[in-house]
């Protein structure tokens, strides 16, 4: 405990009811959780298997996980540490029966889910186009993290596509169980189901997670809440952690007034205010604070620091959107010239991706690296997907979604009219794909050399599963690759060697990530166990095990968690941040969220830019600065580019640092 403040020290010691750690950014919120799960285990001699910590992200978790083993070496064993999602995945495994589903059951990723409501639009409007698909799925998806039916959807329909996704939800439904699978709002919403209609289950599960720790707090949405406030029942063993100020996940269903409920749901409810930050500098927090106060509060604090006044908050007026990127490439040179900074220490933040094309091209011309932090996932690369679907379908023979993509990937001869008689006669027989295959009356449907080749396909997928029963996930997923003449036909696909090696760089990678997590925990060998881990991996995982010197590169959304010592946040401007379409005032309020969540992610400098001029739908358009700057004390403001005088000195610095770069460059 002597490293915690007062503050902090309160919270890891409260145990005598519910309590709400309201932890402004910096302030130490992690090494409370994990302090307080010690505390637990060794001060209050509560067993770690009945203690369960939640967060959003796979790397959050992990984080979390690692520190309790640095404090507990040998005394954390069945800790639950894990996202939601893993989570109800556990329950749902453990509850397979009540949750309507059999061993094996496949988790359907967005382009899974699609998948089915394409197909259940096609036969009723024929070919329908990608953006009705998403969202219809879209709105399936926000009804069932709302906990809505069929039924009870049915009484907040608005609209045609309203219309349209009521009309196949109770479909929608019946083809994941008629599949096997669950999609990853299942995940929460099963477990939730389960635990409210059967008391018994519920009372089992209270009795397992004996004390919850909840991370972001404020980013859970109705279901996570419910889902919470099921598992903590009237024992009130509870400590969330949040932060209102920064909530900025509304268009994916999270509540920040999940806080204020927790006053109600839980009268004895404790509040401990985590004001003292340990990041930033005083110039940021105060420009952090001032910000945010422009936004209504459920709760008031004020973040403070020791770490020293720092240097004031930089504004840079820029041309247009080519020398903004530009100017930002500059100073990152001229900071490592005079400081010899690493690129790891900056970061360029930004409302939207596509903002990210000039910053890159800027960086590459002056040779700097830099990673894009939440961009495309490995794991949706579909070389990937293709080899998670062969595996999936070994383990589900009922996911018609994985038998679809593979069956004639490579290339088998199996063309679209045969799969289509194939699909019309599974569901004439209620069974998957992949099982009627083998039936004897399927030649007369598809003819006898569709028939065969179907059959051979399947006893090859038998022979894998028999296989998969006693090897690891790994050499399975080899032994597909292997077998089915992947890398040869993914040649052919590319055109061009290179491209195809590169792709399998991928396929190679997964097989090693397999074999890697199988080191880590036998329990992972298996082959479900495997896919299951798979599934849940988030978007920034494989960014964040990344390594080396580079600058980052992110959207506001993906930084948050995240800090550097120097940060730039661009697009610094009116419809861009706020963005265009949040204007109104409760979309306002998040995007200054937003905002807030760039300025603190800042250590030691921050510099805000804006462009005078900016290309929109092809045409060049005048732009203004943001709103927020307004609301930024003006006293804690350098100003530069916008007619304020030019420090001759620093153009100089920058001019030598320009130099020093290129003879570097020249040199190499």
């Amino acid at each position: 405990m002597n490293d915690l403040n007062p503050a902090q020290r309160e919270a890891v010691r409260h145990i005598d009811g519910p309590l709400l750690v309201l932890a402004g950014a910096g302030s130490g919120k992690t090494r409370v959780i994990t302090r307080k799960i010690a505390w637990l285990i060794e001060a209050c001699g509560l067993s770690p298997r009945h203690i369960c910590a939640v967060t959003f992200t796979n790397k959050a978790a992990r984080e979390m996980r690692e520190r309790v083993g640095r404090l507990l070496p040998q005394g954390a064993r069945g800790l639950r540490v894990s996202t939601f999602h893993a989570l109800g995945l556990e329950i749902i495994r453990r509850e397979t029966a009540a949750a309507g589903r059999r061993p094996g059951f496949s988790i359907f990723d967005a382009d899974d889910s699609a998948g089915v409501v394409r197909d259940l639009l096609r036969q009723e409007h024929g070919e329908v186009d990608r953006g009705l698909i998403e969202s219809v799925r879209s709105r399936l998806s926000s009804w069932k993290n709302a906990l809505l039916d069929p039924v009870s959807a049915a009484e907040v329909v608005d609209g045609p596509i309203d219309q349209l996704a009521l009309a196949l939800f109770g479909e929608y439904e019946a083809h994941l169980a008629a599949f096997n699978a669950v999609d990853f709002d299942d995940l929460i919403t099963l477990p939730v189901r389960l635990l409210e209609r059967d008391p018994a289950l519920l009372e089992r599960w209270q009795g397992q997670i004996r004390y919850l720790l909840v991370d972001e707090y404020q980013d859970t949405n109705l279901c996570q809440y419910r889902l919470v406030r099921l598992l903590v029942g009237v024992r009130g063993a509870l400590t969330a952690v949040g932060d209102d100020d920064q909530s900025i996940y509304s268009w994916r269903g999270a509540r920040p007034d999940n806080l204020a409920r927790l006053a109600d749901d839980f009268p004895r409810l404790k509040v401990v205010k985590l004001e003292q930050n340990y990041r930033s500098t005083g110039r940021i927090l105060r420009c952090a604070n001032a910000l945010i106060a422009h936004n209504p509060h459920l709760f008031e604090k004020r973040l403070w620091s020791e770490v020293g006044h720092g240097d004031p908050v930089r504004v840079l007026a820029c041309n247009d959107a080519e020398h903004e990127a530009q100017k930002v490439a500059s100073e990152i040179l001229h900071h490592r010239f005079v400081h010899r900074t690493p690129l790891r220490d900056f970061a360029i933040l930004y409302r939207g991706n596509h903002q990210s094309r000039l910053f890159e091209k800027a960086l590459r011309e002056h040779e700097l690296a830099y990673r894009i932090s939440g961009g495309s996932s490995f794991f949706a690369a579909s070389e990937v997907k293709d080899i998670a679907a062969y595996l999936r379908l070994l383990v589900n023979p009922d996911d018609d979604a994985a038998f679809l993509r593979i069956v004639n990937t490579p290339r088998r001869e199996i063309g679209r009219t045969t799969v289509e008689r194939l699909t019309a006669w599974a569901r004439q027989r209620g069974l998957g794909l992949r099982r009627v295959c083998t039936e004897l009356g399927l030649a007369g449907e598809i003819g006898e050399r569709a028939a065969a080749r179907l059959a051979d396909f399947a006893h090859w997928l038998d022979g894998l599963e028999r296989r998969a029963a006693d090897q690891p996930a790994a050499a399975v997923a080899r032994a597909v690759v292997e077998e089915s003449g992947y890398a040869v036909w993914l040649e052919a696909q590319c055109g061009d060697s290179a491209r195809a090696a590169r792709r399998m760089e991928n396929v190679e990678e997964l097989i090693g990530w397999m074999e890697r997590a199988a080191e880590r925990d036998e329990e992972a060998r298996s082959l479900a166990n495997a896919l299951s881990r798979l599934a849940l991996l988030d978007l920034l995982d494989r960014n964040q095990e990344e390594e080396g010197d580079a600058i980052t590169l992110a959207t506001l959304h993906a930084a948050k968690g995240l800090e550097f010592p120097h940060v730039f946040l661009v697009g610094f401007e009116e419809e861009l941040l706020p963005h265009h379409a949040s204007l109104e005032e409760t979309a306002l309020e998040e995007e200054r969220r937003l905002a807030y969540v760039g300025i603190t992610r800042a250590q030691r400098s921050l510099t805000l830019t804006w462009a005078r001029r900016r290309k929109r739908a092809g045409e060049l358009v005048e732009c203004t600065p943001s709103r927020f700057l307004d609301e930024l004390p003006g006293d804690e403001l350098q100003r530069e580019g916008g007619g304020e005088p030019v420090d001759e000195a620093r153009s100089r610095e920058r001019g030598r640092a320009h130099l020093a770069h290129l003879k570097a460059m020249l040199k190499k």
